[in-house]
């Protein structure tokens, strides 16, 4: 996809210190110069293309509601339409492949620890394969923004 100077301006400066205002992307087009609905279908565009993964907020984890980390092992003819399964649950916020006998990891994040429970044993009903839950133990702060390079 291509990207000219105000999408990765956006995509720079707004991977942290989302502005905390009432019309957030009001703010942000302010700062960049356009339009509020520029913003969003800008945002949208990335979206859809798949540059961007997801815009929202990251909270320290059980602030609101609650999360776990799960890992399954997927038979390898399976990967694809698994991974589809639970990437289809709206409480799953992302999954991803690993080269390991526990193949598939996801987290999940709801209201409650009995929600996230809920999720978990839906999966393995669905797939009749055993997801393994990780809680956390003990959090720590990882900076989930970086320095973008355009090529």
């Amino acid at each position: 996809m291509t990207m000219d100077p105000i999408d990765r301006q956006l995509l720079q400066d707004f991977q942290r210190d989302l502005p905390l205002v009432a019309r957030p992307y009001a703010a942000m087009a302010e700062r960049l110069g356009i339009g509020e609905t520029e913003v969003i279908d800008r945002l949208d565009r990335l979206t859809n293309s798949g540059a961007v993964s997801r815009v929202g907020a990251v909270l320290r984890p059980h602030t609101v509601g609650a999360s776990t980390l799960a890992a399954m092992a997927v038979p390898t003819d399976r990967l694809d339409s698994v991974a589809a399964l639970v990437s289809a649950y709206p409480e799953v916020n992302h999954n991803y492949q690993r080269d390991h006998r526990l193949n598939l990891w996801f987290v999940v994040a709801t209201t409650s620890a009995e929600a996230v429970h809920g999720v978990l044993d839906d999966i393995h009903q669905r797939t009749g394969l055993t997801v393994l839950n990780l809680p956390l133990e003990q959090d720590f702060h990882i900076d989930l923004g970086f320095e973008l390079s355009w090529t």
